[in-house]
């Protein structure tokens, strides 16, 4: 009898919560199947929405060249919308950009700048890449980066660069 409730239970929740799956998650859904026609389509209209979660995942289809030419200044763009929200994975994908230069200009000091705000929201791995970027800078590049961080953080992300 328990196991049989506890079968019911089950199929309950697992149809409510498929219930519950939204947009996003079509999207997220779309983009694992390889449907990225479908899934950029999504994100684009939640992204335009102000959705930080589909202003990132716009950013990795860009950056990974998913179902659209790879552009690393769009990929850029739609980072930087989510990494203005707070979103750490975006503040860390702007920090590798700076670092590598890629679809921006290269900069340590702009890499340290969203290494060390991406650590701030959370992201362990900006720690360690935080610390890789500050041995390639020098003191006063270091205390700019520190300075513009803490300026970033209080204006709370925004007319961080």
């Amino acid at each position: 009898m328990k196991r049989l409730l506890l079968t019911a239970m089950t199929a309950l929740l697992l149809s409510v919560s498929a219930a519950w799956a939204g947009p996003f998650e079509d999207g997220v859904a779309a983009s694992e199947r390889g449907d990225y026609a479908t899934a950029l389509r999504i994100f684009h209209s939640l992204a335009a929405q102000g959705d930080a979660e589909a202003q990132f995942n716009l950013g990795v289809i860009y950056f990974d060249g998913k179902g659209v030419p790879q552009d690393y200044s769009e990929a850029a763009k739609w980072f930087r919308l989510a990494a203005t929200q707070g979103n750490a994975d975006a503040q860390f994908n702007l920090g590798t950009m700076y670092a590598k230069g890629q679809g921006l200009v290269q900069s340590y000091v702009h890499a340290h700048l969203w290494f060390s705000l991406s650590s701030f929201s959370g992201n362990a791995n900006a720690v360690s890449s935080r610390q890789l970027a500050a041995k390639r800078m020098t003191a006063q590049q270091l205390e700019q980066a520190r300075k513009l961080a803490r300026e970033c953080q209080q204006r709370k992300f925004k007319d961080c660069d």
